[in-house]
């Protein structure tokens, strides 16, 4: 089983739903780096359980222990270890789970492939694993701000069919956390605030799409073949629990698009190439080409809903399940800075290794 992601700047995450805790080994910060708990601590909050009232109801602190790698508030170069406990596990509503499937879960999948699984809350394949992603992506996010200054937001770009009107060269996280639904068109957001609420009340969830930009990126990064950075940035984030579908820059417009139209027209601004259009993303053959990189995370409705559902059992006997439990209406709100990490892992991976190829990046 694959529980670490990157090469140069990696992760390892460990930690079932409902077990004593949760987090992350991060493997490949440079020395003498100055991190603090606290700056985990940020984006967990972002991420955590119980936030809102469009959120999971789960009462977690969710409080970050750095347990190695660090001293005095440096890192130390070694692997960073990083600790969550699990304080509001209820694993009782997940009794009926022993013995039946939950619908576009992965109770059945996991259970042909390895012949056990844990059922109570999902064990591994449980969003709450994305705890030990964000708090890897706090270090990526911190390092990559102070060596290169890059900037990363991530925001609600739709849910279910009401779609926000976001410039994304200029948006800010100032904007994004404005509102619980993290969606920097206010309006919009009212909007999709009560049709959360609404699906709650009705017993079913919504799905929708993330959007991601990371602002002055180095030029350079990425490979041309198989690790091209596209490529990474949809691994990373199509790895993440309810993920269904992913775009860079024009993506699946583009394929409406003539060549003429697509094609982003190349300048010289005092000295910097530049781009007069962005349907790029801000990659060009697998390399970053110092544009702004814009992704867009496609997730899927919550699979736990509170209706009745055909399925069966762990013997093959049809029958029904009802949901149970404590669970997002809609995982979008909460998967922004799940995103947000995902796009910094992968870019300060790649900054490590282009830094390793070439002795220096941009």
């Amino acid at each position: 089983m694959s529980n670490s992601f990157g090469k140069m700047f990696k992760i390892t995450t460990w930690g079932e739903s409902h077990g004593q805790a949760v987090g992350v080994t991060v493997d490949g910060c440079p020395p003498q780096f100055p991190l603090e708990e606290s700056d985990i601590q940020r984006e967990l909050d972002r991420r955590r359980p119980g936030q809102s009232v469009i959120s999971t109801q789960r009462r977690e602190g969710d409080q970050a222990e750095i347990v190695s790698g660090v001293f005095e508030g440096l890192s130390l170069g070694t692997p960073i270890q990083i600790i969550v406990w699990n304080r509001d596990a209820r694993s009782r509503d997940y009794e009926e789970m022993r013995l039946k499937y939950r619908p576009s879960h992965a109770d059945y999948s996991y259970q042909a492939k390895y012949g056990i699984r844990n059922w109570m809350g999902g064990g591994r394949a449980s969003a709450r694993e994305t705890i030990g992603r964000v708090a890897g992506g706090a270090i990526a996010k911190k390092y990559l701000a102070a060596e290169f200054g890059v900037e990363i937001v991530a925001y609600v770009k739709r849910v279910h069919d009401l779609e926000a009107d976001v410039d994304s060269d200029h948006v800010t996280t100032a904007d994004v956390e404005e509102n619980i639904a993290r969606c920097p068109d206010q309006d919009m957001a009212a909007r999709m605030i009560e049709r959360i609420q609404q699906a709650r009340k009705d017993g079913d969830s919504l799905g929708g799409v993330v959007e991601c930009v990371a602002r002055n990126v180095p030029v350079g990064l990425g490979e041309p073949v198989f690790d091209k950075l596209e490529a990474d940035l949809a691994r990373s984030v199509l790895s993440l629990p309810a993920c269904k579908g992913f775009e860079v820059g024009s993506g699946f417009a583009g394929t409406y698009m003539t060549g003429s139209q697509h094609n982003d027209p190349f300048y010289n601004e005092s000295g910097r190439i530049r781009t007069r259009t962005n349907n790029s993303g801000g990659i060009q053959g697998g390399i970053s080409n110092g544009e702004n990189i814009v992704i867009r995370a496609g997730f899927k409705p919550t699979a736990t809903i509170m209706r009745e559902q055909d399925t069966v059992d762990v013997d093959g006997n049809e029958t029904t399940l009802m949901g149970r439990g404590r669970h997002d209406p809609c995982v979008l709100p909460r998967a922004v800075p799940i995103v947000e990490s995902m796009m910094a892992l992968v870019l300060a991976d790649h900054a490590l290794r282009q830094r390793g190829q070439t002795g220096n990046v941009g």
